[in-house]
């Protein structure tokens, strides 16, 4: 195996850490369903609605009952709900609480809120159940916005090129292995019963204790280091200590480019990450990619499952739910074994094309149940290759391919843009599809059978293969297709002025060419430069040399001092 991309034990151990926190964050979302009449009977009973043993009482409804109740379902609805907001919140932080103390120091900080969000919902019969619930789910979905970003980006940064994707991919695995845990945690005989349903939830926050454990002992990004924080040797033994003993010039040099090429430009905020022509390319595909994960019906398999495998004649419907968890698990081991092999692109348009023909049997199974027996089997059958064909690329590539489409300067804000895209539509999916099943009835699936068909168009037209590539050369892909400003004589002096003047470095300026320490004032240089630029040229230069966005230019010129030109 080539020195420097080989599997090592501190590689696995920084991998396997930072999926903790996906593992939790899958485990939050699957945990909530299962004791779900369990709940809304303690919030029955803490609300005054329901009171055990009572009858009578137009308020002290049967335990079938109080789950209908008005208040009941308003309170439990929020407690579903609340933890997609706290995750669309939080999600515009990554960047920030990446960039502030590094990744490893950063998914270290948050797992405070996990502690707390698992004690709050642990000792909720302490007090008001609903109430402590709420909370503890607004936190931690808070918690898991902030994970479902820091941990991709550290994976993405310190997995070597031939096993980013496969790395990439485990964020998802941990994800639906949290999934599978909650609903087996959640059956009846194990906790998601009167007795034992607040510590199947306080159980939440459990991973974020053994991640506390474990990532003092893990490298930080050697990216981030070099890039961020331009400590080179220090990135250079992290490059070691995760891929072993090796010459790290060439991973270095990629590294060093990098960072020549974000020191160009302004830091890259949200604001203007989705202002700049020159990320838009990428940053619409990784929305999109997102989009398609979200609104490809995933959450809605889910919702309709136990409903289809009851009318199946399944005895207990509830198993075979968690059998298409074990699925969900399998098939995405499947692609973290594929994903450097078959490529992003491949996979992606394979599980969109082939969730679209899913979702069309299963709307045929659905409408012809009542006539013929055997099409449940239909529907039963299209159930689990819907989640086969989701897990073997639309759920998990989104995840990191958005690290491997920007480069470190505006990798943190597109990955927290990509987040909040993530969150915001699982909160108006889970909050629109009861309305839209009431009004499509069975035909529901033919809604996201056009829309998986939409993606996979796009897909096949907009997304390119990252499989095996640089960061440089993925950037250079989408450059491909972009307009190159009209070239202009290259006079060094004219250079040298406008850096002085305007306070940045022209993408094409010769490495040769003196450029004056920052304090020294610009009308010296000017002086001394035989040929004294026009103001239309420095403008030119400035917007296209320096590749400067024109709000950047304004807000600059009026700082800027002015130039005689008759060389007074």
């Amino acid at each position: 195996m080539e020195s420097g991309k080989q599997l090592t034990g501190t590689l696995a151990l920084a991998v396997f850490a930072a999926a903790l926190g996906s593992l939790q964050y899958g485990y939050s979302l699957g945990v909530i369903n299962a004791p779900q009449k369990v709940i809304e009977k303690h919030y029955g009973r803490s609300l005054g609605v329901w009171t055990e043993g009572a009858t009578g009482h137009p308020e002290n409804s049967t335990e079938e009952e109080v789950g209908n109740h008005p208040t009941v379902v308003i309170y439990w609805s929020l407690s579903v709900a609340i933890f997609s907001i706290g995750g669309m919140l939080s999600s515009f932080l990554v960047g920030f609480v990446g960039d502030l103390k590094g990744r490893v120091k950063g998914m270290l900080m948050v797992n405070v809120l996990a502690v707390a969000a698992g004690l709050l919902m642990g000792l909720c019969q302490m007090w008001k159940p609903h109430i402590m619930v709420i909370s503890g789910r607004a936190v931690m979905g808070f918690y898991c916005g902030l994970t479902s970003g820091l941990v991709p980006m550290y994976i993405g940064e310190i997995a070597p090129k031939a096993y980013r994707g496969a790395l990439g991919t485990l964020h998802q695995l941990a994800i639906v292995i949290g999934i599978l845990i909650s609903q087996v945690l959640g059956l009846d005989f194990v906790l998601g019963n009167d007795d034992m349903w607040p510590l199947l939830l306080g159980l939440s926050g459990a991973p974020a204790v053994l991640q506390t454990l474990l990532l003092p002992l893990c490298p930080e990004s050697p990216r981030y280091l070099y890039i961020v924080q331009g400590k080179e040797q220090e990135a250079r033994k992290s490059l070691c200590r995760l891929r072993g003993p090796y010459d790290t010039t060439s991973d270095l040099e990629e590294m060093r480019r990098e960072k020549e090429e974000a020191d160009k430009e302004a830091r890259v905020s949200i604001l203007s990450l989705i202002r700049s022509s020159v990320y838009r390319q990428q940053l619409f595909v990784a929305l999109m990619m997102h989009l398609s994960q979200q609104l490809s019906g995933i959450n809605a398999i889910f919702y309709y499952s136990t409903a289809i495998f009851a009318q199946a004649g399944v005895s207990q419907p509830v198993y075979a739910t968690i059998g298409v968890g074990v699925i969900n698990t399998v098939f995405t081991m499947v692609s973290v074994a594929l994903v450097d092999r078959a490529g992003r692109r491949s996979l992606t348009l394979i599980g969109l094309g082939g969730m679209c023909c899913c979702a069309v049997a299963m709307t045929v199974g659905l409408a012809l149940q009542n006539q013929f027996i055997w099409m449940s089997y239909v529907s039963m059958s299209a159930i689990f290759l819907f989640v086969s064909f989701f897990e073997i690329g639309p759920g998990p590539i989104p995840w990191f391919i958005v690290a491997e489409l920007f480069s470190q300067g505006p990798r943190p804000a597109a990955i927290a843009l990509a987040g909040c895209c993530n969150w915001t539509s699982n909160f108006i999916v889970g909050m629109t599809f009861p309305y839209i099943q009431v009004w499509l009835g069975c035909y529901v699936f033919i809604l996201f059978a056009v829309l998986l068909f939409g993606f996979t168009v796009f897909t096949y037209l907009r997304v390119p293969e990252t499989k095996g590539k640089t960061f440089e050369e993925i950037a250079a892909v989408f450059q491909k297709g972009r307009k190159k400003p009209e070239q202009i004589p290259k006079d060094d002096n004219v250079y040298r002025c406008v850096t002085a003047v305007y306070g940045c470095v022209p993408a094409d300026l010769p490495s040769s060419s003196p450029i004056l320490p920052p304090t020294q004032p610009p009308q010296q240089l000017c002086h001394r430069s035989p040929y004294l630029p026009s103001p239309l040229l420095v403008r030119y230069i400035s917007l296209h040399a320096c590749e400067v966005t024109l709000p950047s230019f304004e807000r600059k010129q009026h700082k800027a001092q002015p130039v005689d030109h008759h060389g007074r």
